[in-house]
């Protein structure tokens, strides 16, 4: 694909507007830790839950879902959509306790609700799991992605893709700290909204409109793998044919998924650069307005323009012989059904093509700079200073800040070179999350967790999945022929969960002074805490003083997770042209739109906006 200067121009226009402002915030970040990695704790609600947004809609994510609709349909993305229960639950459970800890990194958090060695190995280890192994997976994950957009657009090798993303990402990251990132996040969302959407209208107009797309579409067809039949459009799965792929896709995310696996952006009661967000915010109320903003712009806001180059793409290409045939000079080693969304980008008009080059770019970027800096703040502040240089005055941490980003960037850049697919790369991490999930959402609630639950929790997870992926490799009865992902999961989860509760009753315990402290500075609220409570001295009104309402939490978590999903299927089926659906689950929308505010409303009313 060949650019004209009009389009140059509009990705120079479009790199200009992105990165220029974070120039002015160099100054700023580099006076200390907290400005570089939480923005002095005075970031507002809008601008956390933009950046979030933002930080979660990459190059891979277009890819991705475009991997999924070709793979399983529309309702494949359940997956992804249940997670929605994950999201709206740390809105109304955890968002105001995460920020009431006051922790840099929700690594601190460890040190903060455990006691002893155990606490000091868990912040350090994670620190550097999660900071440097995981987070080059996810960076990986998503320069993959930027490497076979460039290769079907330009023909660009990997080394080249991922020399020039280096280049800006690093570099901007590296100058700009945590402000920077928000503001360049900021910007570019609403850029690559733009490029998305009209990517989605040139390719429904290509294959005629619409009503073509949904005519040709409406019927099973015969998936690219050659092994079964989808209905391409149905939003839920087919639970009377074909129960294996309605187990894999639907019943699995909703009954075990969401609760029981950490993904980043989705983890149980929030964490990674989510939580990032939350200690950034100003106050209680920005915490939690950030992360319902989040959710719903997440959710409801980018699904479809995705979805329906997906659905094009099947109509225009419906083997990957045929993406390899329109494009032969591909590299096959990066040919899979997650290509076929920059194939159908070659459909764009000029100017166009500029700026969903530009919004690709932005894309990249605002996942990358999130992920540099996140990973940095675990390297530096949770395991450099906190166990091997302590006293060193905050300049020079900003300045190790700055050149770990540069190492964790050129870490993920090798191990692009190790993967394969979005899809695959998404279930594999699932996979070495599988069973800490509710750990991580049981902590805030129950005292008996500790320290060396979460160690077992990692170590057993982690130890499965490599037995499981030896013997998929090893036996042919292991292979996903056989043994299907999901049952993988549960296999992991199962194992993982009956070894961290095992521990939480006959390992060591936390300090009853660390739990103490624990429960006055944060206030956790359910009766997993009465114990702690009492020996604190705090009665139960005094406890009743932070508001906390687990009937008018789990009214707002219900009307959240229906606003979501009622008002994302509202417009697929508007789309579809299907308007007495649309139509009932815009009734459901409003209704369940007022039970949400009227929540909201009676929270903010009785949460600190200052604390």
């Amino acid at each position: 694909m060949k650019l004209q200067l009009i389009d140059w121009l509009i990705v120079l226009a479009t790199l200009l507007i992105c990165f220029i402002p974070a120039l002015f915030f160099g100054k700023r970040a580099g006076k200390s830790t907290s400005e570089f990695f939480v923005s002095g704790r005075a970031v507002p609600w809008w601008l956390a839950g933009l950046s979030m947004v933002a930080t979660t809609f990459s190059s891979d994510t277009p890819n991705l879902v475009t991997d999924i609709v070709r793979r399983q349909g529309v309702a494949g993305n359940w997956c992804w959509w249940a997670f929605v229960l994950t999201g709206v639950a740390t809105v109304f459970f955890y968002a105001r306790m995460w920020r009431r800890s006051e922790a840099m990194t929700d690594l601190e958090f460890y040190e903060i609700r455990y006691s002893g060695k155990a606490a000091s190995v868990v912040r350090g280890f994670r620190s550097v799991y999660l900071g440097l192994f995981f987070n080059c997976i996810i960076m990986a994950s998503v320069n993959l992605a930027a490497c076979k957009i460039a290769n079907v657009l330009f023909g660009l090798p990997r080394w080249q893709t991922l020399l020039m993303v280096g280049l800006l990402n690093v570099a901007f990251a590296a100058h700009s700290g945590l402000w920077g990132v928000l503001v360049i996040d900021m910007i570019q969302f609403f850029i690559k909204m733009t490029a998305v959407i009209a990517a989605a209208y040139f390719a429904v107009q290509y294959v005629g409109g619409l009503d073509v797309m949904v005519q040709k579409l409406s019927t099973p067809m015969l998936a690219p793998d050659g092994k079964s039949l989808i209905s391409y459009l149905d939003i839920l799965p087919d639970f009377t044919n074909n129960w294996d792929i309605a187990v894999a896709v639907f019943v699995m995310p909703i009954a075990v998924q969401w609760w029981a696996t950490w993904y980043p952006g989705a983890e149980p009661g929030g964490g990674s650069y989510i939580a990032q967000r939350m200690l950034a915010s100003k106050s209680e109320k920005d915490s939690l307005g950030a992360v319902l903003f989040f959710n719903v712009a997440h959710y409801v806001l980018r699904p479809w323009p995705w979805i329906l180059v997906g659905l094009c793409s099947l109509i225009v290409y419906p083997q990957l012989s045929d993406i390899q045939k329109a494009f032969p000079n591909l590299d096959p080693k990066l040919l899979g059904h997650d290509i076929a969304y920059p194939a159908m980008l070659k459909f764009l008009p000029v100017g166009f093509i500029g700026l969903m080059v530009g919004g690709l770019i932005a894309a990249n970027s605002s996942t990358i700079l999130t992920h540099l800096n996140w990973g940095s703040s675990y390297l530096v502040h949770d395991f450099y200073q906190r166990f091997i240089r302590t006293n060193a005055p905050e300049k020079h941490y900003v300045l190790v800040g700055r050149l770990t980003t540069v190492l964790l960037f050129l870490c993920s850049a090798g191990t692009v070179y190790l993967l394969d697919t979005a899809k695959d790369n998404f279930d594999i991490i699932l996979q070495i999350g599988a069973g800490t999930g509710l750990l991580y959402l049981l902590r805030w609630f129950w005292w008996r967790i500790t320290a060396w639950c979460e160690v077992v929790a990692m170590i057993s997870s982690f130890g499965v999945s490599i037995v499981l992926l030896v013997l998929k490799k090893t036996h042919p009865e292991f292979s996903a022929e056989h043994l299907s992902t999901h049952i993988n999961l549960l296999i992991t989860i199962a194992v993982t969960t009956a070894c961290w509760v095992l521990t939480a009753f006959f390992g060591p315990q936390t300090e009853r002074r660390t739990l103490i402290e624990f429960y006055k500075k944060v206030r956790p609220f359910g009766p997993g805490w009465k114990s702690i409570r009492q020996e604190a001295g705090i009665s139960e009104e005094e406890a009743a003083a932070t508001h906390e309402n687990i009937p008018l939490a789990l009214l707002g978590w219900s009307a959240g997770c229906t606003v979501i999903w009622s008002s994302l299927f509202t417009v697929g089926n508007f789309l579809y042209g299907r308007m007495p659906q649309a139509g009932m689950l815009l009734v459901v929308f409003i209704a369940s739109s007022v039970a949400l505010l009227w929540v909201i409303n009676k929270l903010w009313a009785n949460t600190s906006s200052t604390r």
